[in-house]
């Protein structure tokens, strides 16, 4: 029996990069033919490659995803590559299609890896029923920023957005406070605040932005001035006072 092939299609390089490393270690016996940092250049390589399996980020530039999947169903497995939480995750459990999530663990490539062993033996599912559905669940609700990358030196780090504690604005830069690092981002306070859930961070400070399940506690100077103390980190953070209003229940 020869090596199942695969191509990998996902727009950042650094977790297309490490998918391939984490299938390299956890299933040797994949082939990996190509990669595509794009809608069309996925479905080329698919007409060229006619891969066994197709991981498939849902969020590809010039052609999406699902219009992807939908060009090559029944041609090839597909596996979504995904950042949506479990509101979208519901529509790729109805086993037409698997899914990893960013970013990836372990555990969850590996039982994706073992589905798709098992299915190899059969023919590529018919993908209709279950990108309708996933299309309009998406285009029911937004989703936000899971994650961010950050330079670190000459690498870079990967940080979900659960672990930072709090931004704060650096002139064109943002740093990003987790509880034991610090890290700057090329991105806008004024940005991320429109990309974050609202219900998870506040933006307290025109320079500053928190988790709101860092917030230790509020504390009031003499001049009535409203400061945050984290749960994670010795610093406190200013309130401004057209936020002052978040923290009347407290």
């Amino acid at each position: 029996m020869s090596a199942a092939t695969a191509i990998l299609a996902e727009d950042e390089p650094v977790l297309r990069g490490e998918l391939k490393e984490m299938l390299a270690a956890q299933w040797p016996e994949l082939a990996v033919v190509a990669e595509a940092g794009d809608g069309p250049a996925a479905l080329r390589a698919v007409a060229e490659h006619e891969p066994a399996i197709l991981f498939l980020d849902i969020e590809m530039p010039g052609v999406t995803g699902i219009e992807v999947a939908r060009r090559v169903s029944g041609k090839c497995h597909v596996v979504f590559v995904t950042a949506y939480d479990k509101y979208a995750v519901a529509a790729f459990e109805q086993g037409a299609v698997d899914y990893v999530m960013k970013p990836f663990t372990a555990p969850r490539l590996d039982a994706t890896i073992e589905r798709l062993k098992a299915r190899l033996a059969g023919p590529p599912a018919d993908l209709t029923g279950i990108l309708k559905s996933l299309a309009s669940t998406l285009a029911q609700r937004k989703d936000y920023l899971r994650w961010i990358t950050a330079a670190q030196g000459d690498a870079l780090r990967l940080i979900t957005v659960d672990e930072i504690c709090y931004f704060k604005a650096d002139h064109k830069y943002t740093l990003v406070v987790t509880p034991d690092s610090e890290a700057l981002i090329r991105r806008p306070l004024k940005a991320l605040a429109e990309e974050v859930d609202p219900q998870a961070f506040w933006q307290i400070h025109r320079s500053a932005m928190v988790n709101v399940k860092e917030i230790a506690g509020v504390n009031r100077d003499f001049r009535g001035h409203l400061t945050v103390r984290l749960k994670q980190r010795k610093e406190t953070l200013p309130v401004g006072e057209s936020y002052v209003h978040l923290f009347k229940q407290m």
